[in-house]
């Protein structure tokens, strides 16, 4: 049998992504930020063993997986499912929870996907946003107001949430919908453990900034203003103490087994798995993230999350969705990179080597089996 990861790290090879992903991993710095701003040196865990799978897993892609999980400095966890063999590969830190930023989004967007399964709402309900409902970062629909509104529909603003990742469109739903405690209920009722689901995205940036939320902090740049006057030490304090125990924190298991769920339609009635799915699979978000390596003839749908910068630290840098091969067998995979300073191409790189370790893993065994 081809090992996967040999052929994994000739095809990284090929690529010139084997020295930065592959080999020892440094930390390169220009020689300005204080020692004391450095990120802790992160250990990986023992993982408790978990219950065994329906089928074995692959111990290529185990490897595989593993390997490319030591070679990344930082904090980070990969964990892939089978959603039709029921096996699971994890690394290290995969049960570890880690901040989920816009990851979140697909919990709002499935409690809003209940309640219309349920009844109590409809995709087609109007829903105004006004510039009380502005957030902060990354907002384009606050570019579609007119005169301080913008009429529109919740299936609008929940295809804005997850294709776009548009925080004020989340947040909007999020109140719609019955608030945080409403997500968190779903949670619970779907048995979807070691999944927490943050205050909003205001009081979550702010917090994370040491800052106190303003309302004026939603227009132009002014947050960003606000946090820049901070002494480094508060946003140091701040960012730390988010990395080490986050408001949102979510272990890249618990993802993975979620969206497995979804896949199989355990959560939501077919028409909104069907809906949420195919929502997920037109995001426009991270191209070079996951979907990057996404074979031609396969399909993927997923969801990014992207946290602040402090220096050369990203505090939430992730990717998780589900692969699906032309012969219809599918794989829920989450990756999280909850504390790095590597590059982003070098945090791509990884995201997308754990893909074309999956796609190996799917072509090796379907041409065993078929022979």
């Amino acid at each position: 049998m081809i090992s996967t990861f040999s052929t994994l790290e000739r095809a990284l090879t090929l690529t010139g992504l084997a020295p930065a992903l592959l080999i020892g991993a440094g930390v390169h710095q220009d020689g300005q930020s204080p020692t004391s701003l450095l990120p802790p040196a992160y250990r990986t865990s023992v993982p408790v063993p978990p219950p065994a799978p329906r089928a074995a897993a692959p111990v290529g892609l185990k490897t595989s997986i593993d390997t490319l999980r030591n070679r990344f400095d930082g904090l980070a966890g990969i964990a892939v499912r089978s959603v039709d063999g029921g096996w699971s590969v994890d690394s290290a830190d995969a049960d570890r929870r880690m901040p989920q930023q816009s990851v979140s989004k697909l919990w709002v967007a499935m409690t809003v996907l209940d309640a219309v399964d349920r009844g109590r709402i409809t995709l087609n309900d109007p829903i105004t946003i006004t510039r009380a409902d502005l957030t902060l970062f990354h907002q384009p629909v606050a570019a579609l107001m007119k005169d301080g509104v913008y009429a529109t529909t919740v299936r609008d603003l929940l295809h804005r949430a997850l294709t776009m990742s548009d925080n004020t469109c989340n947040d909007r739903l999020l109140r719609y919908v019955g608030g945080p405690e409403a997500v968190r209920r779903f949670l619970s009722g779907h048995d979807i453990d070691n999944v927490r689901f943050g205050p909003g995205e205001r009081l979550l940036q702010s917090k994370t900034a040491g800052l106190e939320w303003k309302q004026d902090y939603a227009m132009g740049r002014a947050f960003e203003a606000a946090r820049a006057k901070l002494p480094l030490g508060v946003r140091q304090a701040a960012y730390q103490s988010y990395v080490a125990d986050p408001i949102d924190g979510a272990a890249p298991s618990a993802i993975a087994a979620a969206l497995a769920k979804l896949k199989r339609g355990a959560l939501l009635s077919p028409q909104s798995t069907s809906y949420l799915i195919g929502t997920m699979q037109s995001s426009k978000t991270g191209p070079q993230r996951m979907r990057g390596a996404v074979p031609v003839g396969w399909s993927f749908g997923h969801k990014t999350g992207t946290g602040q910068n402090l220096l050369t630290r990203t505090a939430g840098y992730n990717d998780v969705g589900l692969l699906t091969a032309p012969d219809g067998q599918s794989y829920a995979i989450a990756i999280m990179i909850g504390d790095t300073q590597r590059t982003i191409p070098e945090r791509q790189a990884l995201m997308q080597a754990v893909v074309r370790a999956v796609v190996a893993t799917h072509d090796t065994r379907s041409a065993t089996i078929a022979r």
